[in-house]
């Protein structure tokens, strides 16, 4: 299994710079590769089950032929309806071996996350954050055992 603890980052790498949002994304697409090994051969819609957990749900959105578009999403049932929480969109870069949290589906239905996206000022930039935010994610569903096999074919 790949991990993330060789992701070098410069000397120069200061927190919210471009060189750390790169080698945050450069770990965000090794921390995916432990849930989802082989992303351009996944099924349109996967579900991951796993006891005492919540259902994981991953969407390819768009594949192309140096990028694959998804979106990743804890299930919760509430009133009879499936909400889908955070609903994380990714973009995977596979030729530069890259994974991008690229925004989200809409506003946060969940009040906590609701909470946290309100009290971000206004027009503040959204990378850092959603990208911290898929990259402790990740990590915390690959522990919980979580993962998606790839189609056959």
């Amino acid at each position: 299994m790949l991990t993330d603890h060789l992701c070098a980052i410069s000397w120069r790498a200061r927190p919210r710079s471009f060189v750390g949002l790169m080698t945050l994304y450069e770990s965000n697409f090794i921390r995916l590769g432990w849930i989802a090994p082989d992303v351009r051969r996944l099924p349109g819609r996967s579900v991951s089950r796993v006891p005492g957990d919540c259902l994981l749900e991953l969407v390819v959105l768009e594949r192309a032929r140096f990028t694959t578009t998804l979106s990743i999403s804890y299930l919760f049932e509430e009133a009879g309806t499936t909400l889908r929480e955070p609903e994380l969109e990714v973009r995977v870069y596979h030729d530069a071996r890259l994974a991008e949290a690229s925004g989200t589906a809409g506003a946060a239905r969940h009040p906590a996350l609701h909470r946290l996206r309100e009290a971000l000022p206004a027009g503040a930039d959204g990378r850092w954050p959603a990208n911290m935010l898929l990259n402790k994610w990740l990590e915390y569903c690959a522990e919980r055992g979580h993962r998606f096999a790839p189609d056959a074919a």
